[in-house]
């Protein structure tokens, strides 16, 4: 993976639409236990709920997506401040940090379509602010191989089951969390320490 500290900060990162002060971002970049660890420690970002994008309500449980046949990405719906921390500024975690941007249908030992790369936007603001970036990160080529994560509009978030929140958090000596989400977890501490909630 590329160092974080080589990502510029997006040219285009205008203030998204709240309501009563908050908004949300969907993404998707492989499992949602290390995806949902890394933005639960960042400030202004008041829940992370895993759950499941681009599918449809019938088969949007664990079982049947991890058959990667379903159409749904394993996701995240962050719901933020953006007075305090800007969707940009989701998207720079979320390109430096939460996943590999340049492997189709994978992350790590993750494979399948359920694992691919996606922002899934809001509103208008939210697509013209991810497409800017995503250009952006190609022109300055921070990745030696083309980005591959897919900028569609979100029509439904499904949460996920009980046992899938906070999993990272509370279970942090399980194997596969010690291998793939702990490191991302001590990248944020490391590489945007201004930005971690104080406890």
């Amino acid at each position: 993976m590329v160092s974080p500290e080589k990502f510029p900060d997006p040219e285009l990162d205008p203030a998204v639409p709240a309501d009563n002060g908050e908004a949300r971002a969907v993404l998707a970049g492989g499992c949602f236990w290390c995806v949902e660890a890394v933005y639960k420690q960042l400030d202004g970002v008041k829940a992370v709920v895993s759950g499941y994008a681009g599918g449809t309500a019938n088969t949007a449980d664990y079982e049947t997506v991890s058959s990667g046949r379903t159409g749904h990405a394993e996701a995240v719906e962050i719901r933020f401040d953006p007075s305090r921390v800007s969707y940009g500024q989701l998207l720079k975690v979320f390109f430096s940090i939460a996943h590999d941007p340049t492997t189709r249908d994978r992350q790590g030992p993750d494979v399948g379509k359920q694992y691919r790369s996606v922002i899934f936007y809001a509103n208008e603001d939210q697509k013209r602010i991810a497409d800017a970036y995503v250009a952006q990160l190609a022109k300055a080529r921070v990745f030696d191989a083309p980005i591959v994560t897919e900028v569609i509009p979100l029509d439904r978030f499904y949460e996920a089951e009980e046992y899938h929140q906070d999993y990272a958090e509370r279970n942090p000596l399980q194997p596969y969390i010690l291998f793939n989400a702990a490191p991302k977890v001590q990248k944020v501490r490391k590489y945007f320490a201004d930005r971690i909630k104080v406890r």
